[in-house]
Formats: structure tokens, C-alpha cells, sequence
């Protein structure tokens, strides 16, 4: 999953998208509320984690924005601001969970996939499709009797297909799931992450639609 990352301490964002990305998420840090908004105007977010206290002003200002327009992309607010009236006030102002700091990362990273999986409309924590059960949090899986084990990037591509059964993703949305703003693509990764996965789960897993991208296969050898 990608995260837009809203944080001006730079230590601190560093260490998110460094610890946030070994737990499997892909991330863009913005200093401000203007980059930001820039930022979730490209698209390809599935969620935001948020300080409050900016330099050109408050978090809640463009949660405020984004839930008048209608926006409803996942948001953790990630703030030293803990008091229960200021947890009350940014949950009721239309955040999906608050996170006070300091704050443990791995409690974060599980608050995160909770935040996502309600927005998703899952009440489970482990994905299933054609006999492949995945669990997010160990980015690991079980196909029948078979344990499974994942690159971050292989786990990415396959719950981004998975997320959306039947839908074909093209290779550009594929590498945005893969890939940061201060990564370089390189031009041949999703053909090997897929080849890579079809190993692991058999060569009709994953279908290639020529010159539109990928899908799950409708059921399992089909």
C-alpha cells in the first residue's frame, strides 16, 4: 500500500518511511500542507499518515478539505497533540484512527493495515483468493498445504491484484504500489516480480493482458 507521509521533522519521517517500508508499505514524505495537496492530487495514495502541527498551518485543515470534498482516503493522525479532547476533536473531524507521539512503530504499521482493511471492507486480517490466503502483516501466504514466503514487492504486486479481483492493473499502476518518488523504476521490474510469483503460485495465477497489464485468473486454472 502507498502512504503519503505528512511529517516536517525530518529525523521522524525518515525513520516512517524507513520503518514503514520494512513493514511492507511503499511511501512519499511532504514537509507541508501545499506539498500535500499537490501530492494527493497526482493520486495513487491508499492512505495518509498526518502530523498536525505544520509549518503553513494545521493537519486538520486538509482533513477538513479532503472530507468536504468527499475525499474518503484513509488518515492517521500522527501527533504529539494527545490530550483526549485533541484525540475527540481530530477522530471527530473525520480522521480513521490517532496516533499520539512517541509512538511504537509497530503499533503504527498494525494500526495502518486496520485503518485500510475497514476502508477496504474486510473485517479479517488475512486476504483470501482461489485457495491463496495472504497475511499482510507477515507479507507471507498459503496456497493449500504450501507456506509461502514474499519479497516486499512480490507481496505489493499481489495484493494490489488481489485488492481488485478481476480488474486488469497496467504495468504504470502496478510500480506506483512499488515504488516512491525518490525511487528509481527500473523499466523491467513488475516482468519480474510477476515471473517470480508465478513460480510460486503456478503460471495461470497471474494472467497477462497483452498491451493492458495483469489479472487474477477468474478461478483457479482458469
Amino acid at each position: 500500500m502507498r502512504l503519503l507521509i505528512v511529517e516536517d521533522d525530518p529525523v521522524l519521517s525518515d525513520g516512517l518511511c524507513v520503518g514503514l517500508g520494512m513493514a511492507g508499505f511503499t511511501t512519499d514524505p511532504v514537509t507541508t500542507l501545499d506539498d500535500a495537496r499537490v501530492a494527493l492530487q497526482t493520486g495513487g495514495f491508499g492512505g495518509v499518515v498526518l502530523d498536525i502541527m505544520l509549518p503553513d498551518g494545521s493537519g486538520l485543515e486538509l482533513l477538513a478539505e479532503l472530507r468536504g470534498r468527499g475525499d474518503r482516503i484513509p488518515v492517521l493522525l500522527l501527533t504529539a497533540r494527545d490530550r483526549v479532547r485533541d484525540r475527540v476533536s481530530g477522530l471527530d473531524a473525520g480522521a480513521d484512527d490517532y496516533l499520539g507521539k512517541p509512538f511504537d512503530l509497530d503499533e503504527l504499521a498494525a494500526r495502518l493495515r486496520a485503518m485500510l482493511r475497514r476502508h477496504e471492507g474486510r473485517a479479517a486480517g488475512l486476504i483470501a483468493w482461489n485457495g491463496l490466503s495472504l497475511d499482510p502483516a507477515a507479507q507471507t501466504g498459503r496456497l493449500e498445504d504450501r507456506q509461502l514466503h514474499f519479497s516486499r514487492r512480490e507481496f505489493a504486486i499481489l495484493h494490489a491484484l488481489i485488492e481488485h479481483p478481476g480488474h486488469i492493473l497496467s504495468k504504470s499502476q502496478l510500480e506506483e504500489r512499488l515504488y516512491g518518488w525518490q525511487e528509481e523504476v527500473e523499466s523491467n521490474t513488475v516482468e519480474v516480480h510477476i515471473h517470480h510469483l508465478r513460480a510460486k503460485l503456478g503460471r495461470d495465477f497471474i494472467r497477462t493482458v497483452r498491451g493492458l497489464g495483469y489479472r487474477l485468473a477468474d478461478e483457479a486454472g482458469a
